[in-house]
Order: C-alpha cells, then structure tokens, then sequence
C-alpha cells in the first residue's frame, strides 16, 4: 500500500469513528483553517455576501451557463417504456432519480464554479432531492462565484471540508452531514484515492486522473490557436498532457513557436512549463488513418479537430470524452459555455466511460408482468433452463403455478 493509500485510509477511518470532530481537526491540520461544528455549513449570510461580493457581469455569465448545461442535459431524459409483446407478457422500465448526492467542488489551486454548474444542474433536472456539496477551504478562503454557482442550480446545503475527509463524510455520514447514494465531481490524488476506497459503500462517477488535450491539424490549421488551446489544458495540472497530432512538420514547429513566445507570459507559468515540459507529445503522422489510430488509443478527455477533414475523424475515433469540432471549438467553450458537462473520463478512460450526464442521476428498474395466459406461454421453457442448472425451486415454482 502508498502512502496516500494509508494516508486515505486513516483519514477515512476517523471520519467514520469519529465524525464531525475528525472533519474539524483535518480541516485545522490540512486547511489550516480553524472551523467550528456550527459554522461547519455556509450560512444565509455568507451566500448573501458572496452574491455582493461578485460582478453582475460574472453573476450573468454564470446564469447563462447554467441555462446552457439544462437545456442541452433535459434533452437527454429519457423516457419510462411498458410494451406487451406477441406471448402476452408485459415488459418495460421506469427510471427513478437517486435520492442524494454529494458533488465535491476543489478549492485550493483549482477552484471552479463552472464544476458546479456542470454537477449540480445536471442532478436537479433528473430530480435528486438532496443535494450536499464539499469544497475545501485554505486559510478559510474561498471563491465567492462558487456560491452564486450554487445557488443558481438549487443548492444549498454547502459544506466547508475537502479532501479525503469530505469524501468519508460523503459516504458514511457525520453528525452535519448526510450520507448520500452517490459521489461526483474531480479532486486531487487524495480525494481520488478517496473515491476509489469508498466505492462499493457508495456510488461514484469516476476516478479522476491528469486531464488532457489532444489536437488532430493539418496545414491548414491555425498554429496560434493550437498553442494556446494546448496551453489552455497544460496550465490545470503540472501532470497534464497536451498532445498534438499533425501531418504537417512545418505546423508543428510553428506551434512549438509559439507556445515558446506565450507560455513565459502565463500566471500559471510554473504549472504550465511543468505540464509542457514533461507531458507534451507531438506526434508526426503519414496519414488520416495513422492519426485516428493514435487518437483512439490516447482515448483523450479532450479531443479538438482542425483539419480539412474532421468528419474523417468523427467517423473513425469512438474514444474520446468530448470532441470540439473546427477553429473555433476551443476546449474553453466547453469547460464554461457550449452545454455538455465538462466533467469527461481523463487517462484514456473514455475506452470505456463517458462524460457525466442524466444516466449518472438517475437509476433503472426492470418491470414484467404475466398474465396467466402469458405465464403458461414461458413456463415450460423456463422449467427446462431451471432443471438443466440444478436449480429445482426454481422449475418448481413454475410447476406449481400450471
């Protein structure tokens, strides 16, 4: 076991002996930031404050934002169906909003009210009632937009604790703060960590790993727009990893040119060169397919085309989380404004998972009904399967029924 695997464990462990005392004594210990039981919640008070404390021009970008996210997420409800097939027998499903849910917001290097926004929104519309979101708060300081964010969507039960403890607290429960069904929203090492040993007690939606950006261009393409949507991923997270798929030896130069002319200029300049430094792949390709291949085994959170083909692309890669089509697609457009929510599979996860959605909020159940006519139409089949497994009550309990 690592380190943060023990360390996770620990933490886990007071949370679930002790209880809103542990949330206190991590959150002093980790957040340096002394908290009361009491004052454990955000209060009418300070979500009034946070309202005062933001423009009404980001308070508007917010609300637009979410109007987006709820347009294009009620599109996905799906329907409850109930047929009656040709033997008589009535099948069907009905979907069922799950009942609570924690969102986790990060709030120490990365604090996003859009993350909210892309969560809270999608839960409300497939009818989750209760509602609790963590969001980590250093020396006591947090992001204001976050609690407009928050309001905006319906929220607000908002809880001050991040980190491991938050993500116990989450899922078994304090003296303040409710167990919930499930757990979404991306954290750091811990909070993964976190999320991975709690599941099974509770849902979750993903483990987060480092996000990533991969660029499909031709000669075509615009290589000051690809160095600052390569950058625009590299500045997250000294782990991230921007990648750039070309055929074009002259693009590529002219991009790295460019991220060379932009990158020192960057607040995020350190975490940016790290990312960049370390992480970036530029990758020179023969052909169309030769970069459809690639992407495909990147299987990227994030996919951008600019190229004279990108239909190509859209026909041939079914492995990334989320894909920006043309020039003027930045990945930007999709984190804050297009309606998508950003919270997409990172590390080549979108093999096999996709980006958070209704389906995430909500659970299916499975509904038959026989008639005795019906009945009589499956008994004798059913029978045979049963006796051919071994399972006696079961071919019994269709005998006794004929």
């Amino acid at each position: 076991m690592n380190n943060i695997d023990q360390i996770v464990k620990e933490i886990i462990a007071a949370v679930r002996k002790n209880g809103d005392q542990a949330l206190l004594d991590y959150t002093n210990k980790l957040d340096q930031f002394q908290i009361a039981k009491n004052n454990l919640k955000f209060s009418a008070a300070e979500f009034a404050a946070a309202e005062q404390n933001i423009s009404i021009d980001l308070s508007n970008a917010l609300k637009k934002a979410y109007n987006r996210v709820r347009n294009y997420h009620l599109r996905q409800m799906p329907k409850d169906d109930f047929h009656e097939d040709l033997e008589g027998v009535k099948t069907g499903w009905k979907w069922y909003p799950l009942q609570s849910v924690g969102i986790y917001v990060p709030g120490g290097l990365a604090s996003y009210p859009s993350s909210v926004i892309m969560t809270a929104t999608i839960a409300k519309i497939a009818g989750v009632k209760n509602i609790s979101l963590v969001m980590p708060c250093p020396g006591g300081k947090y992001n204001d937009a976050i609690l407009v964010a928050a309001k905006i969507c319906g929220v607000e039960n908002i809880y001050k604790v991040g980190g491991a403890q938050a993500i116990a607290a989450l899922a078994y429960g304090t003296e303040s703060i409710s167990k919930v069904n499930k757990i979404v929203g991306p954290g750091n090492a811990y909070v993964a960590e976190a999320k991975k040993q709690v599941y099974g007690d509770v849902g979750i939606d993903s483990i987060a790993g480092p996000s990533e950006i991969l660029i499909i261009a031709d000669e075509s393409a615009n290589p000051e727009y690809i160095a600052y949507d390569l950058l625009s991923q590299a500045e997250h997270d000294k782990l991230a990893r921007p990648i750039l798929i070309t055929d074009s030896e002259l693009l590529a130069r002219k991009v790295e040119a460019y991220v060379a002319q932009i990158i020192t200029k960057l607040k995020r300049y350190d975490i940016a060169n790290a990312s960049w430094q370390n992480n970036k792949v530029i990758k020179l390709v023969k052909n169309k397919a030769e970069a459809a291949k690639i992407a495909n085994q990147y299987a990227p959170e994030h996919m951008e085309l600019m190229t004279n083909d990108n239909q190509y692309y859209i026909d041939n890669i079914s492995t990334a989380g989320a894909i920006f089509i043309g020039s003027y697609t930045p990945e930007s457009i999709g984190d804050y404004m297009a309606g998508p929510s950003h919270v997409l599979p990172t590390y080549g996860s979108a093999k096999f998972s996709s980006g958070l959605s209704i389906y995430d909020f909500l659970r299916r159940s499975s509904i038959i009904e026989c008639n005795k006519l019906a009945f009589n139409n499956l008994a004798e089949e059913t029978i045979l399967i049963a006796e051919n497994e071994g399972l006696e009550c079961h071919s019994l309990a269709c005998k006794v029924r004929k």
